[in-house]
């Protein structure tokens, strides 16, 4: 099932894709369930967002494949790498990505994002998938220069803007029959199996869920395999994975 947040006739709604419709429910289905309202909205009608805005932060995974590890110059580490992403850098398909003039070197990172359904906090990973309400695309865009110059990772990976989603969260998934890739104005710029990831889903939930609790709408973002680089004004990055469609935005310059 795909639940698809979207705006039409200046509301939010929510609502699940029917081929070329979107059965509108009666609130989040996160909480509200999966009521119908007995409304359809053509999906052309309407404009796709942000499939989830985060409660409290999105979760991210450092270096989680090896060639993407060899890449930045090091190995993987044993354990996952965890950091942080504000909500306010979220953004939906076909909004815009803005490079901050305090950097030169702005760079795409396509990755698969895991929605967490319920509260967890120190769960096993035989039970963390019971813990996902679905999964979607995501964008770790980096400010790679500042990445380098701070010697962390918080303001180079949370400006606003710098963490696209979408387009829909697909709640009947499997990783492991999926593929990952990420273009720039149609040039493949990375490609990977989802099953590459050197840990899975289920391991990350079970390590960062017994650092904090996740809470109903967190995002974990899994890591991106290698083929990582920059992006300029006007370009149109892509990120697909199969089964769950493209996550498309453009760039601009901030002003």
């Amino acid at each position: 099932m795909k639940i698809a947040r979207f705006s039409h006739d200046d509301a939010i709604m929510y609502g699940i894709v029917d081929e070329s419709d979107l059965v509108v429910l009666a609130g989040d289905p996160m909480f509200a369930g999966y009521e119908p309202t007995g409304q359809r909205v053509p999906l052309a009608d309407a404009a796709l967002l942000a499939p989830v805005i985060p409660r409290s932060k999105v979760v991210c995974v450092g270096k989680n494949y090896h060639d993407h590890a060899a890449e930045m110059g090091g190995t993987a580490p044993e354990e996952p790498l965890l950091f942080l992403k504000p909500n306010t850098a979220v953004i939906g398909p076909s909004d815009t990505i803005v490079r901050p003039s305090l950097s030169q070197q702005t760079e795409y990172e396509g990755e698969l994002a895991v929605v967490i359904g319920k509260i967890a906090k120190n769960v096993t990973a035989a039970d963390a998938l019971s813990y996902v309400l679905g999964y979607t695309i995501g964008n770790d865009v980096t400010a790679r220069d500042l990445q380098r110059k701070d010697g962390q990772w918080s303001r180079a990976k949370g400006f606003d803007t710098f963490c696209p989603l979408g387009p829909v969260i697909e709640t009947d998934f499997d990783p492991a029959s999926a593929t990952i890739e990420t273009r720039v104005n149609g040039e493949v710029r990375q490609h990977a199996r989802l099953t590459d990831m050197i840990h899975s889903v289920a391991s990350i939930i079970e390590y960062a869920s017994a650092v904090f609790t996740l809470l109903p709408g967190d995002v974990i973002l899994t890591g991106t395999p290698a083929g990582v680089g920059a992006f300029d004004a006007g370009d149109i990055v892509e990120v697909e994975i199969s089964g769950l469609g493209i996550l498309r935005n453009v760039v601009r310059d901030a002003r």
